[in-house]
């Protein structure tokens, strides 16, 4: 058995517009509806998690594990630009009240890529007074987090986010490669994330980061110099950036093999996921290392970690690759805080709809009833043991 470190913390994230349903004041739902959208359906109801939460986190627990990652929709809280809706903050915060009296630890993320309407008509992140409302927005979900909240995101992938409010398609972002980002757009988030820890500074006991894509950029031979300047923009900035931070998120999922022209399609004959990614548990402790090195040694939090796959079995194994990986990454000294799987439920996951199913619990779209997967069980098995059986 691999022994994971003593406090390790084992759970499943998720984020609110791809499970809670009906968010119709965020830029994406319009995106979803309007005329010639290349998104393959609209999100409608997801998973009704917005009133089902209690059971998803109870099931969470059930399985034995003991971390919820999710987030608070900034639409939903601040509809026009200086309405609050004192409803929804107690909504989040009854959110943050179960998760605890369950035994759950909250892990609260700010922005997983939706922003009001509003926010969005007004030039988003290209707005001068960009940093000034996700300040704002910080110091409005202050209640939400209380002083009891230990761990906040304040942003989900920017540099994913920067290829999205560059422009670019969110289609392209499910194909090979990644397209470019706007680097205005990615140093706005980067002063956004530091203006928002500023207002989490306030707050005794919060520990503040951002969550970071990583890519597992892969250079064929003679390619390096392409892949560093390929990736650098794409990924390994986001991460230096994150020097000085109270921890650092790793989000990994596949790698990206880089040749003379850039990034290569997966070949034929390997293994993909519902997703096109090439199936590569060994992702996750490349991105973890890389994180670890490139901020200086700021400790690491797996944000997220899964496969988009309809045989479960399959997610098992990847999984436990991925974990193999991470406990070697722990050995070599690299500090891990915890793991968290993507997903906790079979969601909508953006342009690509509700078809792949990266959750370990499955939702029947018409009646919202949950059904645990085997991997739901194994993962559980896995945090209660707190280390790895390797078959």
């Amino acid at each position: 058995m691999l022994h994971f470190p003593e406090g390790f913390r084992w759970g499943a994230a998720t984020a609110a517009h791809q499970i809670e349903g009906n968010n119709v004041n965020n830029d994406w739902w319009p995106r979803e509806h309007a005329a010639g959208t290349t998104i393959v359906e609209p999100s409608g109801d997801a998973m009704d998690s917005y009133h089902r939460y209690r059971e998803d986190m109870e099931l969470l627990k059930s399985f034995g594990l003991d971390t919820y990652r999710f987030s608070i929709e900034w639409s939903r809280i601040e509809p026009e630009e200086g309405f609050v809706s004192r409803a929804e903050i107690d909504h989040y915060r009854r959110m943050v009240d179960t998760a605890l009296e369950l035994g759950i630890e909250p892990m609260v993320t700010l922005m997983h890529f939706t922003v009001p309407r509003w926010f969005a008509n007004d030039g988003m992140w290209r707005n001068p007074k960009a940093a000034d409302r996700f300040a704002r927005f910080t110091e409005l979900a202050l209640p939400i987090l209380g002083d009891d909240v230990k761990w906040v995101c304040t942003i989900n992938e920017p540099n994913i986010a920067a290829m999205i409010a560059g422009g670019e398609d969110p289609a392209n972002l499910v194909a090979y490669g990644l397209p470019d980002p706007d680097l205005q757009v990615a140093d706005t988030l980067l002063e956004c994330h530091h203006r928002s820890r500023e207002v989490l500074s306030g707050v005794d006991g919060v520990k503040s980061g951002w969550t970071v894509a990583t890519q597992a950029f892969q250079a064929e031979p003679g390619c390096e110099d392409v892949a560093r300047e390929y990736g650098y923009q794409r990924d390994d900035w986001y991460l230096e950036a994150a020097k000085g931070d109270d921890w650092v998120g790793v989000q990994a999922y596949t790698r990206t093999i880089i040749g003379p022209d850039g990034p290569r399609q997966v070949p034929e004959g390997v293994e993909t996921t519902l997703t096109g990614w090439e199936f590569y548990p060994k992702a996750l402790e490349e991105g973890v290392r890389s994180a670890w090195e490139l901020t200086g040694g700021v400790p690491v939090f797996v944000t997220e970690n899964g496969m988009a796959t309809a045989d479960d079995a399959r997610r098992i194994d990847y999984t436990e690759g991925a974990l193999a990986g991470l406990h070697a990454a722990i050995a070599d000294g690299v500090q891990v805080e915890g793991y968290l799987h993507w997903s906790l439920l079979d969601n909508y996951e953006w342009a690509s709809g509700f078809r792949p199913t990266f959750g370990l619990i499955a939702v029947d779209r018409e009646t919202f009833v949950r059904t645990p997967k085997p991997s739901a069980y194994w993962l559980g098995e896995v945090a209660k043991a707190n280390g790895l059986t390797v078959r």
